[in-house]
């Protein structure tokens, strides 16, 4: 059990309690928050209890624990995602019929309840209707079988309409937002420009990212041009996700940390804020996360994309993370993967180590990457359930 203090620093905001006040007094007891970086933070807005957990937690609003769910958190550690792997071998038939979609989605929904119920997809799911040929083979991962690499196979690439390209996206969050009624968010995703380019560019995934940089410092007017068709296309498909039921999107820039500073504020930076600035134009509640693994070098360059959720990967101390980030953005994460592999007493030492750092405002917890293939199934369990116990 853990309770607050009357005056404590924003990244120790619960302390361990070993004998709690009445329910009474917690419901009553407004903590004063003095914040390590100076100042008294606003007490927190009154919970709306008509909207999901994680959607109060992201706007600021006061709740009684952090929401939780996991990333990749439907997938291959799963044994009935196995099952329905044996039947349906092929990664884009799962991923692109609207049946199996929601099924898959709703998997771990059914088992371990969490705050947030992501749809089953991938982010290269646009590039068919961008005129991109692509496939992802097992033992493989995505391959793209005509790289754009030069003007001409740019100028081949069309802007991305998801109602005509990937309706099934659509249906699929719409019957999710019926299925899981609000007692969790819809979450739906998106990959960032310069990821999406990493992939097309290299022809699938890659080690070294030698062909996309080749294309970035020698045709930088090139690459901007494919970037700029990837960030218009993806501000339409987050918008399109949204008015399909999802009620927060998160942004995947997995390769973004690949670039050094500089260059990440040249091919990706001013891609995410424009995505950002679009949508908001027209879904200006919409909340969004954003996702870059090994960001710890550029984290403060993440918060000014103006998205609402800086997703911290594991190797960035939560605590300094939210420090470095500054008070208003809120944060997701950050446990490490691997800690799933361990004894529960040690999966739940930093799951209370991780929320304690996090403060009790605008805080989703999270692992600091996708669940590892042959996470064993109860650790899962387990970290939902310390998670969910878990009282401001």
């Amino acid at each position: 059990m853990y309770c607050f203090n009357s005056s404590i620093s924003c990244f120790s905001a619960i302390s361990f309690c070993p004998n709690p006040p009445p329910a009474s007094f917690r419901r009553s007891f407004k903590p004063r928050i003095q914040c390590s970086l100076g100042g008294i933070v606003a007490e927190p807005e009154v919970v709306n209890a008509t909207e999901p957990l994680l959607l109060n937690a992201v706007r600021g609003q006061e709740v009684e624990r952090p929401p939780v769910w996991l990333m990749r958190q439907a997938g291959r550690y799963m044994k009935s995602y196995q099952i329905i792997c044996e039947k349906y071998p092929s990664f884009r038939e799962r991923s692109e019929n609207v049946d199996l979609v929601v099924e898959i989605s709703l998997q771990p929904w059914k088992v371990f309840k969490p705050d947030g119920v992501i749809l089953f997809s991938d982010i290269l799911t646009p590039l068919s209707g961008m005129n991109i040929p692509f496939d992802i083979v097992k033992g493989k991962g995505p391959i793209i079988f005509n790289p754009p690499r030069t003007a001409a196979n740019v100028d081949q690439v069309k802007e991305f309409v998801p109602q005509e390209s990937v309706p099934y996206v659509g249906e699929a969050l719409t019957i999710l937002r019926k299925e899981v009624n609000n007692e969790a968010a819809v979450l739906g995703f998106v990959g960032a420009p310069f990821t999406l380019a990493s992939y097309v560019v290299e022809g699938g995934s890659s080690k070294h990212f030698t062909k996309i940089k080749a294309l970035a410092f020698s045709q930088p007017q090139v690459l901007h041009k494919l970037l700029q068709t990837f960030a218009t296309s993806m501000a339409k498909y987050i918008q399109f996700q949204a008015d399909s039921g999802a009620q927060a999107v998160q942004i995947f820039d997995s390769w973004a940390t690949e670039l050094s500073p500089v260059d990440f504020e040249e091919f990706s930076l001013p891609y995410l804020k424009q995505i950002v600035d679009t949508v908001k134009q027209t879904h200006p509640n919409l909340p969004l996360i954003l996702y870059a693994s090994g960001s710890g070098g550029l984290l403060e360059r993440l918060g000014l994309t103006g998205v609402d959720v800086v997703s911290l990967d594991w190797t960035v101390d939560m605590a300094e993370g939210r420090r470095r980030l500054g008070l208003d953005v809120a944060v997701q994460g950050n446990v490490d993967p691997g800690v799933l592999f361990g004894s529960k007493e040690f999966i739940t030492n930093r799951i209370n180590d991780t929320v304690r750092k996090a403060g009790k405002s605008k805080h989703i917890l999270n692992l600091g990457h996708g669940i590892k293939v042959g996470t064993p199934e109860e650790n899962v369990a387990h970290f939902f359930e310390v998670a969910k116990g878990i009282r401001y």
